[in-house]
């Protein structure tokens, strides 16, 4: 009787790990388009990296994870040097 994983399984489990990574990082990092851009920008960037860094099956995902948190600072940035306050004003 083995006690210990199998290679196999190790593998299988660190990928479906790195694909949930990219699916995060996606999520996150479109939402943080909306809101709480300055939280759920560098998350998204983090978890795309380390899920490219394991090598994700979603490769696609989680670039465009890593695009989306790169976009949240960008606008971030954009709102707070054209406003002078990290807040978004719709109303005039």
């Amino acid at each position: 009787m083995e006690l210990t994983a199998s290679a196999r399984t190790r593998i299988r489990t660190g990928t479906r790990d790195a694909d949930g990574m990219a699916v995060a990082s996606f999520v996150l990092g479109l939402l943080g388009l909306l809101v709480l851009n300055l939280v759920l920008g560098p998350i998204a960037i983090v978890l795309a990296g380390l899920a490219l860094w394991r090598g994700t099956a979603r490769r696609g995902r989680a670039l465009l994870g890593l695009a989306l948190g790169v976009a949240d600072l960008v606008v971030l940035a954009t709102v707070f040097t054209s406003s002078g306050a990290v807040i978004w004003n719709f109303g005039g």
